[in-house]
């Protein structure tokens, strides 16, 4: 565990850091989650600012667009389209169609609600509503599939430079890091 000052200077580095995965949520030695936490005090919230921005933007958060960030919103882990489309599809009912999931999907990430995982071909509901030109950094547990979440002004001044310097003009600006959470690491110990 890190100390008081690396904490405090973690958290000057990762102001909107949270996690997502797939292991226990609820508690992590004896305490409770935070991303955890975060999810249930935040994701109404979330949905609330969807719906205000959609408004704003003269936009429609359709009934699948909603029913698919919802069902995000439910989920810590990173979900795929297909997958998607069974906690959604009506029960008993036809699957809805993949096309018409992959289209409220491409709403939700350009509008910045949701977040595509390229590595893992899965989508993740955001909580912290970035900006399109936020860097954000997900860091993807390999042992558990948790996802946590990055977004900070040093990042962003340290992607900035490296484009620079490289003359690149980037659309999209999101790392994804391979590795193993401070749980699934303490708990291998």
């Amino acid at each position: 565990m890190p100390d008081e000052s690396s904490q405090r200077n973690m958290t000057k580095l990762q102001p909107h850091a949270h996690a997502h995965g797939d292991h226990a949520h609820d508690m992590h030695d004896g305490e409770t989650c935070r991303h955890a936490q975060d999810h249930r005090a935040h994701g109404a919230e979330a949905l609330a600012r969807a719906e205000r921005l959609c408004k704003e933007r003269g936009l429609r958060l359709t009934p699948i667009r909603r029913q698919a960030l919802e069902a995000l919103h439910a989920d810590h882990r990173p979900v795929g389209a297909y997958d998607l489309a069974d906690r959604i599809s009506p029960a008993g009912g036809r699957r809805l169609a993949p096309i018409s999931i992959y289209r409220a999907l491409d709403f939700l990430v350009e509008q910045g609600f949701v977040h595509r995982l390229s590595s893992k071909n899965a989508y993740i509901a955001c909580l912290h509503g970035h900006g399109a030109d936020d860097v954000v950094a997900f860091l993807i547990c390999e042992a558990c599939g948790g996802v946590d979440e990055d977004s900070s002004s040093a990042m962003k001044k340290a992607v900035a430079a490296v484009t620079e310097i490289r003359q690149f003009s980037p659309s999209h600006q999101m790392v994804e890091i391979v590795g193993l959470c401070e749980h699934c690491r303490n708990a291998a110990s």
